[in-house]
């Protein structure tokens, strides 16, 4: 009511509904961590296409396995990528502005790229009458001659009182260099041409290992490696492909990454082994491999595909950056509980896999829990197989099949984002019917979009927050409990007709 009724007359008073609407959160939101021939480094960068990738991190490159797996990403219909940079004793390439070592640039990134850099300074500025002023500016061009990108900075001061500080002006402004060493006083740097030097040209270092993403010192604490992923608000799908094309990532890097996912309500998308040659070799591997997360999916055989680099040769590559695309591309068609799988799951991109498998091979690697990719007559090659790494029949696990769990983490997420308001409201009965209209409208929407069983809402999902959930002794506590059930689509994997002859019958 009105803070003081003081006056005769008619008070107005806004009520408010107590509708509070959960959006949810995206589902195909995918991380790629791995070697790229430039950009930042153990900084998460968002992508929304592949020319986004390579205008951050270069174009295709045979050292890193990671480029072809974004374009893969992006040719199967994903739609928005983090990429994180890491780098295994790279060397950023140095320019001399002085001839004389006093003032250096470096490449804003490590990496060879940086030696193909070319600056150009002039003393073409403005003049303000002041030569003590006009005395400390200079105009800078960095050019990077292997993609043509071109900045300019003009009127840069070599005064740090000045606003048009080099350094603070390089640092916010350009994606090719920084200071490296600046003395002081500063120097002006003589009008010329400069480009790196040997030994100065910067260099790629050696292949990433698993010190590089997880175990490194300080590597959580700082936020590297895979935990730069922790400056992410969300990612839903993680990849870390192989350290080379012909290679693979450790085994237990895999399970530190399927961990890391079971952290952030993720799903890591596993590749084979490069050992995986067979049937056998791939039963025998994964049964006696560690990944056993209810937050991960392996797909069997890897791809046959051309490689641009060495004139469209077909070679094998790593299936993850594919898979993510069509995982992405399900979500967006037809919702986060349809199993990725199936005739329309297409490889774009992919004309031959390198093991084909037979129905009965598929029934081998099924059942203990290996999606594979099948080459189907008129189809092509398509993803045909929807289950975790726990998706072993005997172990009979609730989080058996890809799309139940992902739904799960979608709805998890959503709601975790979606009750924040919950904290520190008066934990009574007028709270709990507030949590139960909002939480209830959210599955209500999804049960209309067809995520759940059932052929009405009692049977396809509950909600519950009363004194039942809540106690006298949570209320005391501080604890409102909210308990959320639902009714999972299960994807048709076996589908069996019965086929019975009439012929014959006489008619009574």
């Amino acid at each position: 009511m009105p803070a003081a009724l003081s006056y005769p007359g008619v008070y107005i008073e806004e009520v408010p509904s107590g509708v509070r609407t959960i959006s949810g959160v995206p589902t195909s939101v995918t991380a790629f961590v791995g070697r790229a021939q430039r950009g930042p480094v153990n900084e998460p960068v968002i992508c929304n296409g592949y020319g986004d990738f390579e205008r951050s991190f270069g174009s295709l490159w045979e050292d890193s396995s990671m480029s072809f797996a974004v374009r893969d990403f992006f040719l199967n219909g994903g739609g928005q990528a983090v990429i994180v940079r890491l780098d295994n004793g790279g060397a950023a390439a140095e320019l001399d502005l002085t001839n004389s070592g006093n003032t250096t640039l470096v490449a804003a990134s490590p990496g060879a790229w940086g030696g193909k850099l070319s600056v150009v300074v002039d003393h073409n500025t403005k003049k303000t009458g002041n030569a003590s002023v006009d005395d400390l500016l200079f105009n800078l061009t960095v050019t990077d001659t292997a993609t043509r990108t071109t900045e300019k900075f003009i009127n840069l001061s070599i005064d740090p009182a000045s606003p048009r500080y080099f350094p603070t002006v390089l640092e916010q402004g350009s994606t090719l260099v920084r200071v490296g060493t600046l003395p002081s006083p500063a120097v002006r740097p003589e009008a010329a041409t400069r480009v790196p030097v040997s030994p100065d040209l910067g260099g790629d270092g050696n292949a990433l290992t698993r010190t590089q993403f997880t175990t490194g010192a300080g590597l959580r604490a700082d936020k590297k490696g895979l935990y730069a992923l922790e400056k992410v608000d969300v990612f839903n799908l993680l990849c870390i492909p192989p350290h080379a094309l012909d290679g693979d990532i450790e085994a237990d890097l895999a399970t530190d990454a399927a961990a890391y996912c079971e952290e952030r309500r993720a799903v890591f998308i596993a590749d084979p082994p490069v050992s995986w040659d067979s049937v056998a070799d791939a039963v025998t591997g994964f049964n006696s491999s560690s990944l056993r997360s209810k937050n991960a999916a392996l797909y069997f055989p890897r791809l046959i595909q051309a490689n641009p680099l060495r004139e469209n040769q077909l070679e094998t590559f790593a299936p993850c950056g594919a898979v993510a695309g069509v995982i992405a591309r399900t979500d967006t068609q037809r919702g986060v509980w349809k199993a990725p799988a199936g005739l329309d799951s297409l490889l774009t991109g992919v004309p031959k896999l390198s093991v084909p498998l037979t129905d009965q091979e598929n029934g081998q690697l099924n059942p203990l829990g290996v999606n594979c990719l099948r080459s189907m007559p008129a189809a092509g090659r398509v993803v045909w197989g929807a289950r975790t790494t726990r998706g072993n029949d005997l172990l009979a696990d609730e989080w058996k099949y890809l799309p139940v769990r992902r739904l799960a983490l979608y709805v998890e997420e959503s709601l975790y984002r979606g009750i924040q308001w919950v904290v520190f409201e008066p934990n009574d009965e007028p709270l709990w019917s507030q949590i139960r209209l909002n939480v209830g409208a959210f599955m209500q929407n999804l049960f209309r979009q067809g995520a759940f069983q059932g052929q009405s809402p009692r049977d396809a999902y509950f909600v519950k927050c009363d004194k039942e959930t809540t106690t006298q002794n949570d209320i005391n506590l501080g604890v409102v409990n909210i308990v959320v059930g639902f009714a999972p689509l299960k994807p048709a994997e076996f589908v069996v007709l019965k086929l019975q002859q009439m012929a014959g019958q006489v008619a009574a």
